[in-house]
């Protein structure tokens, strides 16, 4: 059986010495790439000009969090890296609300027309396209600093999903391969997300737009590339142009948080009969009143409630946590008004993933719905909760307690 195609002797020749952190790795990393990634490019179509050019003295970034060993399976993730994965008390304080709801408006006004066009094309409204730039790099100010290649490349040679992230180095050569972006330029976050909206590579290659004409797909510089790729991405993930993404309200005790889910959803007119008012005290609008939403509680009772519509979850496509998809959705809100939720985030002990994880494993084996036990805590881990408070005869907050 051969390994080792052509080009990879030439290759190998040429790579440069390890940095120190990497040196432990460096000939398992050598085979990673001649027997993993380099098949795998070439059959995506990647030239072997760009594979020589590129893979030449790659070498392990091994100071990335979540690393493991290359030659140990991959583990159940222990430890918490993404502050979306952390209790949401901590996520949603106001001040950085204010700290960002002001220059969103002025940008907002500076990128006006291109806005507008965006708007027009994609049916996302602006103010959901700012919230997630802001969220991601804010604004465009934010330094990321990895080497795009090597972080996916290192997370498929030692890292979670390593299936997953092959795929994503094959992505990130291909992107080199066509020429929107230089290898100097193609930076990333520790996870491997790149430029002003984080896109992972796959994401690139299928979302990034050219908005503002150059030839180039440049989510690296480019305002007009970085909004318009955003409003691409949730318009084929499915935003549904002219609805919003939620509402915060006031949930009755009567109407369980156990209810909670999108597979749980009515109509809001239902909910209204429920005695489920808006926080703000404003009434529903008309329009949304006989079409569906769902009850969302990111902190269980020991938070705000809201009604969410199916473009929050069009927002979770962009990051799998509700806090996340909440923080963008309260963000755009605060464009216009900089009110803050009314109900207050109550502080909740922090529970590591992976603690969380074997809390999951136990609800799953005496029969509780938690979906994957990923250590997150979805909406069906706590509904789940809630289900076992309630049948142990105690108030259900739907929360660890």
């Amino acid at each position: 059986m051969r390994l080792l195609f052509p080009i990879v002797f030439g290759l190998l020749s040429t790579l440069a010495c390890p940095a120190p952190a990497g040196a432990a790795y460096e000939g398992e990393f050598k085979t990673f790439l001649a027997e993993k990634v380099i098949p795998a490019a070439r059959a995506a179509g990647v030239p072997d000009s760009v594979l020589r050019r590129e893979l030449a003295g790659l070498k392990p970034n091994t100071d990335l969090p979540g690393l493991g060993r290359p030659d140990k399976p991959e583990a159940p993730a222990k430890v918490d890296f993404q502050a979306e994965f952390r209790a949401p008390a901590g996520y949603f304080k106001d001040s950085q609300f204010r700290a960002l709801a002001g220059p969103g408006r002025a940008l907002a006004q500076k990128h006006a027309d291109t806005l507008k066009a965006i708007e027009a094309r994609y049916g996302v409204p602006r103010r959901i396209l700012l919230a997630i730039w802001a969220r991601e790099s804010g604004y465009g100010s934010a330094k990321i600093p990895h080497d795009g290649l090597q972080t996916v490349a290192t997370r498929a040679f030692m890292g979670e999903r390593r299936a997953f992230f092959l795929g994503e180095t094959v992505a990130a050569l291909k992107i080199l391969a066509d020429g929107h972006i230089t290898r100097s330029e193609l930076k990333s976050s520790w996870g491997g997300a790149m430029g002003q909206p984080q896109f992972l590579p796959s994401s690139f290659l299928a979302y990034a737009v050219d908005f503002d004409g150059d030839g180039r797909r440049d989510i690296w510089r480019s305002a007009p590339d970085t909004l318009a790729s955003i409003a691409n991405y949730l318009k084929e993930k499915g935003w549904v142009a002219g609805r919003d993404w939620g509402y915060e309200v006031i949930l009755p005790p009567a109407v369980s948080c156990s209810r909670e889910g999108p597979d749980q959803r009515q109509p809001i007119a239902t909910f209204v009969r429920e005695g489920v008012t808006r926080a703000s005290g404003k009434a529903f609008p008309e329009r949304e009143l006989a079409r569906d939403a769902n009850i969302l509680l990111p902190a269980g009772r020991l938070g705000p409630a809201f009604l969410a519509t199916e473009n929050f979850y069009v927002l979770k496509a962009y990051n799998e946590s509700d806090v996340y998809a909440l923080f963008v959705g309260h963000l755009a809100d605060r464009y216009g008004s900089d009110a803050g939720f009314v109900t207050p985030w109550r502080e909740s002990p922090h529970v590591s993933r992976g603690k969380v994880r074997d809390m999951q494993l136990k609800m799953q084996k005496a029969g509780y719905d938690v979906g994957k036990p990923d250590g997150l805590i979805g909406f069906k881990t706590r509904r789940s909760l809630g289900l076992m408070q309630e049948r142990a005869g105690r108030h259900a907050t739907c929360w660890i307690e």
